[in-house]
């Protein structure tokens, strides 16, 4: 409302003409009751000491203290009160085994590390399309990108073709 008052430079009882509405919509200001508070009070210290459990968890915490609630008035205060459980972490699965000893290298410099994968797309024909880009892993640059119709692991292990990676 206060943004169509701004655009239209008008008064609130004007903005709320244009738009048809109510102007004691505007001026209503939502209230606590009184008898929430204790269980307002009673959910935020169950929500702090039990950070991992959700608001039905502690709806079922509140039934066994004794509070006659049901799982829908504990969402709505949950929610009010801007209360979440926070993500679970994942943890990192490692890479490899102690059978092949495969280890990723953290680029520390400039063609420390490079990366390429092949990518495939077809033209508007329907003719295959292979990619095969390289890239830096510490400049996130593309070093080169091959772009041909069939790519091999033939044509970069042939002898003399040692310079095809480098452009």
């Amino acid at each position: 409302m206060a943004h169509v008052q701004q655009g239209m430079e008008a008064s609130q009882r004007r903005a709320c003409k244009s738009l048809s509405q109510p102007r004691a919509t505007q001026r209503y200001q939502p209230r606590l009751p009184d008898k929430d508070r204790p269980l307002v009070k009673q959910i935020r210290q169950l929500a702090h000491k039990y950070r991992r459990y959700g608001y039905r968890r502690i709806t079922a915490l509140l039934r066994a203290d004794g509070w006659p609630v049901n799982r829908k008035r504990v969402y709505r205060i949950w929610r009010a009160e801007g209360l979440k459980v926070p993500q679970k972490q994942r943890k990192k699965r490692r890479l490899g085994c102690s059978d092949n000893n495969c280890v990723r290298k953290r680029a520390e410099y400039i063609n420390h590390v490079w990366s390429y994968d092949f990518v495939m797309d077809q033209t508007e024909d329907g003719r295959p399309l292979k990619m095969l880009p390289v890239l830096d892993e510490y400049t996130r640059e593309s070093l080169t990108i091959d772009v041909e119709r069939s790519i091999t692991a033939k044509d970069y292990n042939t002898p003399g073709n040692s310079d095809h990676w480098i452009r």
